[in-house]
C-alpha cells in the first residue's frame, strides 16, 4: 500500500468526553505505524499538554496551537508566532474589560492573572497535569503561538472588531483560541505536507470542532467524527460514528485505510 500520512485531532476525536483514547483507536493507529504509515497529530493544544499522548501512539510529528508550531521528529518544520504589538492590544482591551488571558509558547503557559473561576473551569475541563503560571508580562519577551480568550460568547464580537488581525475561535462556553489572522490546522498541515513531499491524495484528516472546519476541507480525505460540530461535518468528506463508538476505527474502514 502506497504510504499515507493521516493526521488527527485529539478532543473529540482521539479523545472522548473523559479524555479517555478508546482501545480500539489505539490499535488501529499501530495497525497503520506497523504499515508503514505517517501518523501526525494536530490540535489547538500545545505541545507539552500532548506529550503523554504522543508517548503512548509513539507519534512523533504534531501540528500544535492550531497550524502555528509544527514539528516532525523533533524539527521545527514550521512556526507562525503572534505579532507583539497585536497581543498588545489585545492585553489592553481584555484588561479594560476584565476578561483573562494565558499566553502560550511552545513550553509552557501563563496568566495575566492569578485567579478567575471561569478560567479555571475551562482549563479543568482539559484534564492536563501542567499547571498554569502567572505572568502577566510573558508575551514581551517570549514567542507567543496561541493564547487563550476567557469571555463569554456575547463578548467576543468586541474582540474581533478590537483587534481585527486576529482570529477567534471557541472551544469553551468561557473561552476562545486566539490566533494570527489566517492562522489554521490547515495552513500548518500544507507546510508539513511540503515537508514530507506527500501527494495530497495520500493525506487523511479526522476531526470534531470548529477549529478543525479549515483541516477538514483543505484535507483530500477528511472525517469529522459523529459527535462533532454541524460546520466539521458538513465541511468532511465523510462522517464516522462517535468516538465513543470505534469512531475512528469505523472512519478508517469507511476510508479503506483499514479492512
Amino acid at each position: 500500500m502506497q504510504k499515507k500520512l493521516i493526521i488527527f485531532d485529539i478532543d473529540g476525536t482521539l479523545y472522548n468526553d473523559e479524555k479517555q483514547l478508546p482501545a480500539s483507536t489505539k490499535e488501529a493507529i499501530q495497525t497503520l505505524q506497523g504499515e508503514g504509515h505517517e501518523i501526525a497529530i494536530a490540535t489547538g493544544r500545545s505541545p507539552f499538554n500532548f506529550k503523554d499522548l504522543r508517548e503512548v501512539l509513539n507519534i512523533n510529528t504534531f501540528v500544535g496551537f492550531n497550524g502555528q508550531y509544527v514539528v516532525r521528529d523533533d524539527e521545527i518544520v514550521y512556526k507562525n508566532p503572534i505579532k507583539r504589538d497585536l497581543l498588545e492590544q489585545l492585553t489592553v482591551h481584555a484588561r479594560k474589560h476584565g476578561h483573562p488571558l494565558i499566553y502560550m509558547d511552545h513550553e509552557g503557559w501563563y496568566s495575566n492573572v492569578e485567579e478567575h473561576a471561569e478560567l479555571a473551569e475551562a482549563i479543568d475541563s482539559l484534564k492536563v497535569n501542567n499547571k498554569v503560571g502567572f505572568d502577566p508580562s510573558f508575551y514581551e519577551n517570549n514567542e507567543i503561538y496561541q493564547t487563550l480568550l476567557f469571555c463569554k460568547n456575547e463578548h467576543e464580537a468586541s474582540y474581533k472588531e478590537a483587534v481585527d488581525q486576529l482570529d477567534f475561535v471557541r472551544w469553551h462556553q468561557y473561552s476562545v483560541d486566539v490566533l494570527p489572522l489566517g492562522g489554521s490546522k490547515a495552513m500548518g498541515i500544507e507546510n508539513l505536507v511540503k515537508h514530507l513531499g506527500v501527494s495530497p491524495e495520500h493525506v487523511y484528516a479526522f476531526g470534531d470542532g470548529l477549529n478543525d472546519v479549515e483541516m477538514l476541507t483543505y484535507v483530500h480525505n477528511s472525517v469529522a467524527m459523529g459527535n462533532g460540530h454541524d460546520l466539521a461535518k458538513k465541511a468532511a468528506k465523510f462522517v464516522t460514528k462517535d468516538v465513543g463508538e470505534d469512531g475512528i476505527l469505523h472512519g478508517l474502514q469507511l476510508v479503506g485505510l483499514l479492512k
